[in-house]
């Protein structure tokens, strides 16, 4: 992601004029032109994994309401896991596939227990994805939008969407939200005032530390930001972020995943769940797990030297064989060293199997690593950056 100048063409978050204030280099990020840095990555990243609190801006990110009586069996029809186990208060992972069990996005679906975040239709549920998917997912819902009581509704433009990221993230929170907010369980959502309106809070990890979403209508978020930074958030930008969801093992839309990729294929496994029934693409994903496993899977690699690694990297045996490639590489301040998302055929996946990758014009060695590399929450608390 390399710096930008602003452009019409691209989207905005309502938070881009603070960003400007506190001397963010921009960048552009899928469409939108979003903070890489305000001007110490290194600085930034140390926030969230040595005992800060970083505030991100993920406006960028899609943001949908989905309401009515037959909104539950609509939607369990289209995602891998099972809409009729999630109760109120509540979020899941879950995968959209297309019918031969590929991947359409990866989401994150939360019932509230009421009237929605913004309407006052009950029963509702609140679908988060990332920018890149934005447009796939909501053309795969609104499709269904005649076949019943089922009804969609794109709230990504009147919203904006921070993350509060890091081991003080909960103090942060219980200092501009209140206990109840700062409280709430691993995978949990809530509403809470703010000024004439409510933020929607829901706890969730793109980063393996604590974390806190807040979602609040555009109008009240310039209130928020400069609420959370006075209780200590610092601001961290989209570069440090890259480097903290690579430790983490979060794959990325676009980078480490795409619509060719078997769902299982990209680490996704507790988004799926296997006894839930019929949804597009449940023959083909059921049919991989029960007859055998998928041919290639998304793992990690660390390497003994600091090397710089690029996204399509080949991965060959010690016997020279094809066996993989890399999606996404960085060096982790955490390990001291160079470390990187592959994906790797079956036969290679335990982890400290040594594999050759070429480094440029090198090629140099590494070890299979199981993922996360950096984790402080357990993987069901975590999602999809």
């Amino acid at each position: 992601m390399s710096e930008v100048v602003e452009t019409p063409t691209l989207l905005k978050s309502p938070l881009n004029d603070k960003h400007r204030e506190l001397g963010a280099r921009m960048i552009e990020y899928e469409g939108w032109l979003l903070p890489g840095s305000y001007g110490d990555e290194s600085s930034e990243y140390a926030t969230v994994r040595e005992g800060g609190a970083g505030l991100i801006d993920f406006s960028s990110r899609g943001r949908f309401l989905v309401t009515g009586s037959e909104a539950v069996q609509f939607l369990n029809g289209l995602i891998t896991n099972d809409m009729k186990t999630l109760v109120e208060n509540r979020w899941m992972p879950a995968a959209f596939p297309n019918v031969q069990g590929r991947l359409i996005a990866s989401v994150r679906i939360v019932r509230a227990s009421d009237a929605k975040i913004d309407t006052n239709v009950s029963p509702a549920f609140f679908v988060d994805t990332e920018a890149v998917t934005h447009e796939r997912v909501l053309k795969t819902v609104e499709r269904f939008t005649l076949a019943g009581d089922f009804r969609v509704t794109d709230i990504t433009n009147r919203t904006a969407h921070l993350t509060l990221q890091g081991k003080r993230a909960a103090d942060v929170i219980q200092a501009v939200l209140g206990e109840e907010a700062s409280s709430l369980a691993m995978n949990g959502a809530g509403r809470t005032p703010w000024h004439d309106g409510e933020v929607t809070v829901i706890r969730a990890s793109y980063t393996g530390e604590d974390g806190f979403d807040l979602i609040v209508n555009s109008e009240h978020v310039g209130s928020l930001w400069d609420s959370l930074r006075n209780a200590g958030a610092r601001p961290v930008g989209h570069d440090a972020l890259e480097t903290l969801r690579i430790e983490a093992g979060i794959p990325r839309y676009g980078i480490d995943m795409d619509e060719t990729n078997v769902v299982t294929e990209a680490a996704l496994d507790e988004a799926v769940s296997y006894t839930k029934g019929c949804y597009v693409g449940q023959e083909i994903i059921a049919r991989i797990k029960y007859r055998g496993h998928v041919a290639k899977k998304l793992s990690g690699l660390v390497f003994n030297q600091r090397v710089e690694i690029e996204a399509g990297a080949n991965i060959r045996s010690l016997d020279e064989k094809d066996i993989g490639r890399i999606t996404s590489a960085t060096y982790s301040p955490r390990l001291s060293q160079t470390i990187a998302l592959a994906y790797l055929k079956y036969d290679y996946l335990a982890a400290g199997t040594e594999v050759k990758v070429r480094g440029g014009s090198d090629e140099v060695m590494a070890s299979v690593a199981a993922l996360p590399f950096v984790n402080s929450k357990p993987a069901s608390e975590q999602i999809g950056a």
